[in-house]
């Protein structure tokens, strides 16, 4: 039995998808994203004046951030976007839901100390993105090491 070119080509392009074991490009996943590095940047300015104050707000956020996450769980080939989701939501951590678990215990945060939180928790968002936008070697080996120091 003869294989047409076009057959064998669309063997060889195929597997090579398969190969890479990345998920694609999500917009949803890049818009979620954003919106949540937005309002945690808006919430982690606010984090002088009281936790209590703003409890519904950071509940909401994390609500919002529990979606993702077991959105981004049952996503093919996307163990990357999935460990540094769990990262974040974990409160024992020094990101984002740890900040927000921080501030509900503190009540109120210093500002030098909130200002490093959010360096740091932004950078981590900002990489989550990139990665999400590009889906390349370089974005992912980034993310990666965010991922084996946390």
């Amino acid at each position: 039995m003869k294989k047409s070119p076009f057959l064998i080509i669309l063997m060889v392009v195929l597997s090579s998808c398969t190969a890479t074991k990345t998920a694609l490009f999500d917009h949803y996943s890049y818009q979620k994203t954003t919106e949540i590095k937005v309002e945690t940047s808006n919430l982690m300015d606010k984090s002088s004046t009281s936790y209590t104050d703003n409890k519904i707000a950071v509940e909401k956020l994390l609500l919002e951030v529990q979606k993702l996450v077991e959105y981004e769980k049952n996503k093919p080939n996307n163990e990357i976007t999935f460990a540094m989701w769990t990262i974040l939501n974990d409160k024992e951590k020094n990101l984002l839901a740890g900040f927000f678990n921080r501030w509900q215990e503190k009540e109120k945060l210093s500002p030098a100390f909130a200002i490093e939180a959010k360096k740091q928790t932004m950078e981590a968002l900002d990489l989550l993105i990139q990665y999400e936008v590009k889906k390349d070697k370089e974005s992912a080996n980034l993310l990666l090491d965010l991922i084996k120091t946390k």
